[in-house]
């Protein structure tokens, strides 16, 4: 794959991985990261065999990697329109998305936005049908403010985060602090201010209670041991978008399934992507 910036306007320009050579015989899909870091990190699992199957486009999401606005719209909504205008500038008008976590937030309002080029939707452990009392409920079991785990200042808090979003290995369990420090300062540092306002956005918007229902076919994907979005969401979202939505669990799977079960999650992608109608 290689790198490309995309502006947008004299305010704001994407950065994306696309493919070398485009091929017309494949489905066309942007694969959309989730809360923290960039594309390049959090899908090093999934390049190599997706992009066997399909023309991938990576995008990193505004203030992750290397993308940027300074505009000051910090909503899901926004994130995904500069998605949709940034694969028309790619000459790519029809593609399926898929999201993990916060990139599922944006994957669902693309797909609501651009329902005539959108052709099917996958969403990986990604709360987006919730209650304001469910929200409440999840943040009262966290026991503290969630931005400051999904934005660790400190080797503590970054191992707390690995811990509740694993739950099969922690990479950086036996990692010394010096070495924890500088992957907070190379991770966590760049426009930090810029992702803590999109955390706050998230943190007090109020439920939607008109969220909208896909007219595309579903893939719901979630780990059975989720522990930041429990499973009991995969199901809600089903039942809110109806029969075009299906779900899949992975079982011995915690919420980041893209480290957990890499293998599973490749595999569910490819067979429900691979045939679009």
């Amino acid at each position: 794959m290689r790198p490309c910036t995309v502006l947008l306007d004299d305010q704001t320009m994407m950065h994306f991985w696309l493919p070398r050579n485009r091929q017309l015989n494949k489905p066309n899909v942007a694969l959309i990261h989730g809360y923290g870091g960039n594309s390049r990190w959090q899908f090093f699992s999934q390049v190599g065999p997706l992009s066997r199957r399909f023309n991938l486009y990576i995008p990193d999401l505004l203030f992750f990697g290397k993308s940027y606005t300074n505009r000051t719209d910090r909503s899901d909504w926004f994130q995904a329109r500069c998605v949709g205008e940034a694969m028309k500038t790619l000459g790519v008008d029809r593609f399926s998305v898929a999201g993990i976590s916060y990139g599922g937030y944006v994957a669902y309002r693309t797909a609501e936005i651009y329902r005539e080029r959108v052709e099917k939707v996958v969403i990986v452990s990604s709360g987006i049908c919730y209650t304001d009392d469910q929200k409440a409920e999840e943040l009262r079991r966290i026991g503290r403010n969630p931005l400051e785990l999904l934005l660790p200042e400190n080797p503590k808090d970054l191992r707390s985060l690995m811990n509740m979003t694993l739950y099969k290995y922690d990479p950086f369990k036996w990692l010394p602090n010096f070495f924890l420090r500088e992957t907070i300062q190379v991770m966590f540092k760049k426009n930090r201010k810029e992702i803590m306002e999109i955390g706050e956005y998230l943190l007090t918007k109020p439920a939607d209670s008109n969220l909208g229902i896909l007219s595309q076919e579903t893939l719901i994907i979630w780990g059975e041991k989720d522990n930041v979005f429990p499973v009991k969401y995969a199901y809600q979202l089903q039942r809110h978008l109806g029969a075009k939505a299906k779900v899949e669990i992975i079982k011995e799977t915690g919420h980041a399934v893209n480290y957990d079960s890499p293998v599973a999650l490749n595999d569910f992608i490819i067979s429900f992507l691979s045939f679009l109608h």
